[in-house]
């Protein structure tokens, strides 16, 4: 008889358990996935409009806003003259890993995969989350900043100036090609709608925390406990 799976941990579509070793990649979100806060509304918050900015976020990740760029440029806008002060703040008194990451990501490592950061956060977090869990690639989005202070835009990149959805799903695929494995041997982690494209195109989708629409298209969806809960079927 098999174990029983832990509490809040929803399998659709395969059975477990699967072989780690069987995948060469995992990608993972970043804001309310590897760590506990969406950063943005974390910068909203130094003034004054995490209201009004995490109304956006929220209304994005379950889907209601279509447009993931339009929704950045118009939340990023909001940010006009903030201190970077206030990024170095929330990174050192605000920002934490999610429960069971570390596990996880070492588990990953562990067993040979390679890891990717794929976000419509920021650089100045991503850079710093990525060094600390030892990530191998990474993709977000770079904030400009000007003589200490936040513009209020986003600065443009040789791939584009936003991360979204559909960039996600192409910085995963285009990671498979140059490890030279299929999409079918790469795992795909994130909360939000516009995580979905990537984990469309992942053998494994596996939905932490996440909105509804996301938790309904996954094919594992840990609902309560922590990360490392996927390893209950990840052998």
């Amino acid at each position: 008889m098999s174990p029983a799976l832990p509490s809040g941990l929803v399998v659709r579509g395969f059975t477990a358990p699967l072989r780690l070793a069987d995948f060469r990649l995992a990608a993972f979100d970043m804001d309310s996935t590897l760590i506990n806060i969406e950063c943005i509304d974390e910068i909203a918050a130094a003034v004054g409009l995490k209201a009004e900015v995490a109304a956006i976020t929220e209304a994005t990740m379950r889907g209601e806003i279509a447009d993931f760029k339009e929704s950045l440029r118009r939340r990023v806008a909001l940010l006009r003259g903030v201190e970077e002060k206030w990024l170095h703040e929330i990174w050192e008194h605000r920002l934490e890993l999610n429960p069971g990451v570390e596990i996880f990501l070492k588990a990953l490592r562990d067993a040979g995969l390679k890891t990717l950061l794929v976000s419509g956060g920021f650089t100045f977090f991503s850079d710093r989350v990525a060094r600390r869990l030892a990530i191998d690639y990474t993709r977000a989005n770079v904030l400009e900043i000007v003589d200490g202070r936040l513009t209020g835009r986003v600065v443009e990149q040789p791939w584009g100036d936003i991360c979204d959805g559909a960039e996600k799903q192409r910085m995963l695929l285009q990671t498979c090609q140059a490890l030279g494995i299929l999409p079918a041997r790469a795992i795909a982690v994130g909360d939000g709608s516009n995580d979905l494209p990537m984990m469309a195109e992942a053998g494994l989708s596996i939905a932490f925390h996440a909105k509804p629409a996301v938790r309904e298209k996954a094919m594992l969806a840990i609902n309560e406990g922590g990360m490392d809960d996927a390893l209950a079927v990840l052998r």
